[in-house]
C-alpha cells in the first residue's frame, strides 16, 4: 500500500507541474517549475533491466574539448557546448501555430546577437536579445501562405538562405532582410541547408543534391540518387569535409560527390529490404564527422561508423535511433528511440556504457515517449522530447537530476547561445536560462 501511495503521489507532482502559454511577443521571465526524479523506481521491470549494461560505470567528459556555443557546422558535430546556464527562468515568443510542425525538424538561427525564426504563414522574424523586433518578411503570395510552408533556413556572415516545401527557395540580406534573389524548383526540398564559400548544397524530395550559387541562385551542378516511393519521414542530412560533399536519401544511401564538380566518389546502401513498409518507414538520423569518421544511424537497429574517404565500414551496433549522435573525445553519445542512452568508444564500436533514462517514466507514457534531440556540456545531457519535456541527465552517473514540462507536444533539439538554452515548439520558441 505505501508504494502504491508513494507512486500516486510522484504522478500527481510530474502531471502538476506545467508552464501556463501566454500571448504577446516574448514573454515576461517566469520561474521554471520543476519535476525532482532523484528517486529510485518503485517497481523493476527484468527485461528492461536485461538492456542496460555497465550501468554504475562513471565517467568525466574533458570540458577543454567543449566549445562555447552550439553552431551549425558543416561536419554536423554540434551536439556539445560550454552550456552553464541554470535552468531558473523561462520566456517564450509566440507564434501562430505551425500546421505540420510534427513533420518538421527546425532549424533556430543564430546571428551575431539576433534569433531568427519563422511562423505558420512563412513570415521570417529577425528579433534581438531584447526581444525587440529586427525585421520581419514575408515572400509568399496569399495562396501560397494558406499551405503554411515549411522552411529550411541556414546562413552565413551576410546571406540568409531558405528554401521551403513549395519549391521555392531564397535569399536574404541578413542584417537587413531584404531579397538578394528568388527562385523556383521543380520539386520541394527537405534537407538541411550547407554553404560552402560561394555555393550552398541542398536535397529536394527526388532524392536529387543540388549545389547553387550564393551569389544568385543559379543551378551549378545536380548529383542524382534513386528516386523515392514516398517523402521522406525526415529531414535529409549534409555535411562537407575533405573537398566531399556527404549525405543520406530517403533510401538509405549514403553517397559522397567532389565538392567542385559533382562527380561521384563513392556510394554505399545502408538498408537493403525488399519490404515496401519498411523502406517507407525508413529515418535516418544526421550524418555527423569526427576525425574521418562518419556517424549515423537509423531507427532499423543499425549505427554506423563509415571511413570519410573511401564509404567503407568501420564498425556497426545494434542501436535503433532516429537522433543525432554527438562525438566529444574518443566517446560516441546517442540516444535509442526508446531511451537508452549510449555511450560508444568511436574508434572501436565497442559500447562502455547503456542506461535507460526513461525508466522512471509510467509504462503507458514510456511507451510512445521519444527523443527528439539532445546538447551536453561537461556535466549533464538535456534531452527533449516528444511530450513537451525536458531531461536534465547526469553524464557521470546517468541519474535523472530534473524534469522540466515545457508543455504538451513536439519539442525540437535544444539550441544554447550566450549561456540561454532555445527550445521550438509548434506555437512558440522557449528560452531557459
Amino acid at each position: 500500500m505505501n508504494n502504491i501511495l508513494k507512486l500516486l503521489l510522484l504522478l500527481f507532482f510530474i502531471s502538476g507541474c506545467s508552464l501556463k502559454d501566454t500571448t504577446g511577443f516574448w514573454t515576461n521571465e517566469n520561474e521554471i517549475r520543476k519535476v525532482e526524479s532523484n528517486f529510485k523506481p518503485l517497481f523493476k521491470n527484468e527485461e528492461r533491466l536485461l538492456k542496460e549494461f555497465n550501468k554504475d560505470f562513471k565517467i568525466k567528459l574533458d570540458a577543454s574539448l567543449l566549445k562555447n556555443d552550439n553552431s551549425t557546422s558543416l561536419n554536423n558535430n554540434d551536439g556539445y557546448t560550454r552550456y552553464k546556464g541554470n535552468l531558473k527562468k523561462i520566456s517564450k515568443y509566440n507564434f501562430s501555430k505551425i500546421k505540420d510542425y510534427n513533420k518538421l525538424e527546425p532549424d533556430l538561427i543564430f546571428h551575431d546577437n539576433g534569433i531568427i525564426f519563422f511562423d505558420n504563414s512563412g513570415n521570417i522574424l529577425n528579433f534581438d536579445n531584447n526581444s525587440k523586433l529586427i525585421w520581419k518578411k514575408n515572400i509568399y503570395l496569399k495562396n501560397e501562405k494558406k499551405i503554411k510552408p515549411l522552411l529550411s533556413m541556414q546562413n552565413n556572415k551576410n546571406y540568409l538562405i531558405i528554401a521551403d516545401n513549395l519549391s521555392k527557395y531564397y535569399a536574404l540580406n541578413i542584417k537587413n532582410g531584404e531579397i538578394i534573389w528568388s527562385k523556383s524548383h521543380q520539386s520541394p526540398f527537405n534537407s538541411q541547408i550547407k554553404i560552402y564559400k560561394d555555393k550552398f548544397f541542398i536535397l529536394d524530395l527526388n532524392n536529387n543534391l543540388i549545389c547553387f550559387s550564393l551569389k544568385d541562385g543559379s543551378k551549378i551542378w545536380n548529383f542524382n540518387t534513386e528516386k523515392p516511393f514516398i517523402n521522406p519521414l525526415k529531414k535529409l542530412s549534409i555535411v562537407i569535409e575533405n573537398n566531399l560533399v556527404i549525405f543520406n536519401n530517403s533510401l538509405g544511401d549514403i553517397t559522397a560527390v567532389n565538392i567542385e564538380s559533382g562527380a561521384l566518389e563513392w556510394q554505399i546502401s545502408t538498408h537493403n529490404s525488399d519490404d515496401l513498409n519498411e523502406i517507407i518507414s525508413l529515418k535516418t538520423s544526421n550524418l555527423i564527422i569526427d576525425e574521418s569518421k562518419i556517424f549515423f544511424s537509423n531507427n532499423k537497429n543499425v549505427f554506423y561508423s563509415l571511413d570519410l574517404n573511401t564509404g567503407n565500414i568501420n564498425w556497426k551496433q545494434n542501436i535503433s535511433a532516429s537522433v543525432k549522435p554527438a562525438v566529444i573525445g574518443d566517446l560516441l553519445f546517442t540516444i535509442s528511440d526508446n531511451g537508452y542512452l549510449f555511450l560508444i568508444d568511436k574508434n572501436r564500436g565497442n559500447i562502455v556504457r547503456i542506461n535507460d533514462i526513461f525508466k522512471n517514466f509510467k509504462p503507458k507514457v514510456k511507451k510512445n515517449l521519444v527523443p527528439t534531440g539532445f546538447i551536453l556540456d561537461s556535466n549533464n545531457l538535456y534531452v527533449s522530447t516528444n511530450f513537451g519535456k525536458l531531461l536534465i541527465v547526469n553524464i557521470e552517473n546517468a541519474s535523472i537530476k530534473e524534469i522540466l514540462k515545457i508543455g504538451k507536444g513536439k519539442l525540437s533539439r535544444p539550441f544554447v547561445k550566450n549561456q540561454n538554452l532555445f527550445l521550438i515548439k509548434d506555437n512558440a520558441i522557449i528560452k531557459l536560462n
